[in-house]
């Protein structure tokens, strides 16, 4: 494939190795707003930029008619209007506030353990996320992703806020340190015990590796897609 990255940090480098050893061909790094004509023809854009440019950043490509792979988080309260510019120009779209295997796996366990906790009042929850000092957003995309998680299977909560809450708010604590590339746990909280479930990564390349495989399989398709369509979970 022809592979095009949009945001060439330290991400894109990584997902740069990994594609080049799967025998893709990376046709543009791009650190400034994609156009047609310095896109160079890709199969498909791979998209790790800012919260502030994402947005544009992929609407160029879709109407361009480029699949787009998005890893980019914090700029969700425009996706709806992504997602509407994707069916409108028949490309395809696929966001992912995390593109490793271990955390998809860790989103559906997460959707298991809110339906078993849903009867049991007994139990407050709480979510917890790890990142490095560089890290633009907080809470991460994962971690708003594991809430909402929480909120589809357990009707007891229906929104979060950063710290600690009570009620019907989850309480998410975002935590800053070095160079941590994301840890992730969720615990449900008694008097008596605490159930912890938990994803550590140890480096950035479980990410970059999915968001490789994810452009791999979205090639030729049209509409709006996730990580469970990748991965048929």
């Amino acid at each position: 494939m022809k592979i095009a990255l949009v945001g060439y940090g330290k991400m894109g480098k990584i997902i740069d190795e990994i594609a080049a050893k799967r025998g893709h061909e990376i046709v543009a790094r791009l650190k400034e707003t994609p156009t047609a004509e310095n896109l160079n023809r890709p199969d498909v854009v791979i998209e790790f930029s800012l919260p502030e440019v994402a947005f544009d950043n992929i609407k160029v490509c879709l109407e361009n008619k480029i699949p787009v792979i998005c890893g980019t988080t914090g700029w969700l309260e425009k996706k709806e209007e992504i997602e509407k510019i994707a069916v409108e120009n028949a490309a395809a779209f696929l966001y992912g506030s995390n593109f490793s295997l271990g955390v998809n796996l860790f989103f559906a366990l997460n959707e298991k353990l809110a339906d078993l906790m849903k009867n049991v009042d007994e139990y407050s929850c709480q979510l917890e996320e790890i990142h490095h000092v560089h890290k633009k957003d907080a809470p991460s995309g994962t971690a708003i992703s594991i809430a909402e998680g929480i909120f589809k299977n357990n009707p007891r909560f229906d929104a979060w806020k950063l710290d600690e809450t009570q009620g019907n708010q989850l309480g998410i604590f975002a935590i800053r340190e070095d160079e941590v590339p994301g840890t992730h746990s969720v615990f449900y909280k008694s008097e008596v015990d605490e159930i912890e479930i938990k994803h550590t990564a140890f480096n950035r390349s479980g990410f970059a590796l999915g968001a490789v495989v994810a452009a791999e399989w979205i090639k030729d398709k049209k509409g709006n897609f996730t990580m469970k369509d990748v991965l048929g979970l």
